[in-house]
């Protein structure tokens, strides 16, 4: 019976259906026609099923805990779902009555429905007017810290809501006309600021050159020249030198936000791209163009001002007396301190530049009837400002005048106020000031040392003049040179100036470098100018002592001989000579530029006073000895 019952549980373990088992058994019982085997396979299925309830029992017995936790725990769900199903059914029932009972409601509750769109429209409409109503407030707290485009953003903002939902309200007349007439004035301020950071801030950490920097500057020997044929190759300048820092994407200037809790001029460059964005904003960037244009001369004129007083204040305060003392040294600092300047006030307006074309530019095209100016308008600015300086501190006028009447003209200006200059004019009488023993008053005195006072307290503080208010500062009146004009100072400022000429060049491109007026200028100046003048003074002096009567008879001092340091005695007119050719010497290392000029004066000048004293001794029978050993000691002299 034991090996019965094992074989059925075997057989249930392998059957994992029990219908299959109990099919095959009935289908075991069918089959046997004996009956004996009938009742021993029921006896063997009832001690199966008895074994089976035993292992149950003892299963319960063992699990008894466990099971009848499970059992209330699915009676606890069964009853949590029945009670779920009762309540959605609830639901539904008094949604369907809702649905009826709104449908018979439906008009007035439309009614209620717009009724609090309304309510939640004029809510809104008043908080818009609360704001409104402190725009003027903080528009004023956002223009004294400067942060512009936040304050226009605003006051934008606020014009349109009262022009536009909120026109009707006639208790904001007054606040409509006032914000409207501060966005037509705003632009104003924010041109002004543009231009403080264009001509000032650009500016501001530019002082004098150290003298490291100096001695830098005046090792480099300069391998390109200006000839007449202005054809020799300039130097370029490096590229990083002249990168524009304020260069973005237009992704970027689009995304360009002011940090409130940061001081908005911290970059200059970042600042400057900020007000340009206002501006677009205020839609005045026409006039914004228009008003660079208009103020870059006179701001550069009044940079040359300022730098003109700095240099003379650091003079005073060396103990330098410019109207007793001649030093042009001052004018060569005044032209490297504006070449610093002024190559500053270009590298601010390449950042405008570059700002106002991503402004211009849309991402679907240039938008029409805007043109701005370009670089070469401002370098062409740079050249003028700084050409009627040198025509100031050259004497050209004068120098002109005192030219070989000989000489031909072969200038052309690409600027109409160089032609204009000497173009014939009538003849000005002179202005003689009729109070001039008031300058020296004690009054006068006294608050020239004031302003230089104050003006030395701002050289502490900044390094230098900052313009603006500062401008009273400087002492009005009649223009001051830190030097006498002359046609000579071209010998100091010479190199410098040729320098920054080929800067200025390199930066505009060949096609524009052709037509550079500052180098038409200097090179028109000193080919028919300053060499007509050295040449009409030369002839001057050599003459003053050859065509005098028995000139080869007059002898130098002996004072002029000890100084010369010769034993044998000389010609006066030889001492004259001498000091001409040295004087010529001395152009050909000032002005390398033109040495050939110089040297064919020295050639001819030597072969002229050789030919007078040839003549004296054909014609005149002067001493041989005296004429020759003349000869011999001036040109030891000359070519030791």
């Amino acid at each position: 019976m034991a090996a019965d019952t094992g074989r059925y549980r075997s057989a249930v373990s392998k059957s994992k259906d029990p219908s299959g088992l109990l099919i095959s058994v009935i289908r075991t019982l069918s089959s046997s026609e004996d009956v004996q085997d009938r009742e021993t396979e029921k006896g063997r299925l009832e001690e199966a099923y008895e074994k089976c309830d035993r292992d149950v029992d003892e299963l319960i017995v063992q699990h008894y805990t466990e099971l009848t936790t499970a059992i209330r725990t699915y009676q606890s769900i069964t009853e949590r779902i029945t009670s779920s199903r009762n309540k959605i059914k609830q639901v539904k029932e008094n949604l369907l009555s809702c649905k009826m009972l709104l449908h018979c409601k439906r008009d007035e509750l439309r009614k209620l429905w717009i009724e609090g769109v309304e309510h939640k429209h004029v809510l809104s409409l008043l908080d818009e007017i609360e704001n409104i109503k402190q725009v003027p407030q903080k528009l004023e707290a956002s223009m004294a810290s400067k942060h512009y485009l936040h304050a226009t953003d605003m006051l934008v903002s606020a014009v349109d809501s009262l022009e536009g939902p909120l026109l009707q309200v006639e208790g904001l007349g007054d606040l409509r006309l006032e914000l409207h007439s501060k966005k037509l004035n705003i632009h104003l301020v924010l041109i002004d600021e543009l231009h403080r950071h264009l001509y000032i801030k650009s500016t501001s950490r530019v002082g004098h050159r150290g003298k490291d920097k100096d001695k830098g500057r005046s090792a480099l020997k300069d391998t390109s020249v200006l000839d007449v044929g202005l054809s020799t190759p300039r130097k370029l300048t490096e590229p990083s030198q002249f990168s524009t820092p304020g260069t973005s994407s237009m992704r970027e200037l689009q995304e360009m936000r002011e940090d409130l809790d940061v001081d908005p001029e911290e970059n200059s460059a970042e600042f400057m791209g900020i007000l340009i964005k206002a501006l677009a904003k205020l839609k005045k960037i026409p006039e914004t163009i228009k008003a660079i244009m208009e103020r870059l001369e006179p701001e550069l004129k009044q940079i040359l001002k300022r730098s003109t007083t700095q240099i003379a204040d650091h003079a005073y305060q060396r103990g330098e007396n410019l109207a007793q003392d001649n030093q042009p040294r001052l004018l060569l600092e005044l032209l490297e301190l504006l070449f610093d300047k002024l190559n500053a006030v270009a590298q601010a307006h390449s950042v405008v530049l570059s700002h106002l074309q991503q402004i211009i530019v849309s991402p679907n095209g240039a938008q029409e009837g805007i043109k701005i100016y370009e670089q070469a308008d401002v370098y062409a600015k740079i050249q003028t400002v700084l050409q009627m300086l040198l025509m100031d501190y050259l004497d050209v006028k004068n120098t002109r005048s005192a030219a070989e009447p000989s000489a031909q003209l072969s200038y052309a200006s690409t600027g109409g106020d160089f032609g204009a200059f000497f173009a014939k004019k009538k003849p000005v009488r002179p202005k003689q000031s009729l109070f001039n023993f008031l300058l020296s008053s004690s009054h006068a005195i006294s608050m020239s040392a004031y302003l230089r006072e104050q003006r030395r307290e701002l050289y502490s503080k900044s390094g230098e003049l900052q313009g603006g208010a500062d401008d009273n500062l400087i002492e009005g009146g009649e223009t001051k040179f830190l030097c006498k004009p002359g046609a000579r100072n071209i010998t100091v400022i010479f190199q410098p100036l040729l320098r920054f000429i080929q800067e200025i060049e390199s930066r505009m491109g060949p096609a524009q470098a052709k037509q550079c007026q500052l180098h038409t200028f200097l090179t028109y100046y000193i080919n028919d100018l300053f060499l007509s003048q050295v040449r009409t003074e030369t002839n001057k002096e050599i003459e003053a002592v050859t065509k005098v009567s028995d000139p080869l008879k007059i002898l130098a001092s002996a004072d002029t001989m000890k100084n010369l340091g010769v034993q044998r005695p000389l010609l006066q007119s030889t001492v004259v000579v001498e000091k001409s050719i040295q004087d010529l010497m001395s152009l050909m290392q000032d002005l390398s530029a033109y040495s050939n000029q110089f040297l064919e004066m020295v050639c001819v000048k030597l072969k002229e006073y050789k030919e007078i004293c040839n003549t004296a001794y054909r014609v005149h029978g002067f001493s041989k000895t005296l004429v020759l050993e003349t000869w011999d000691d001036w040109s030891a002299y000359v070519f030791k």
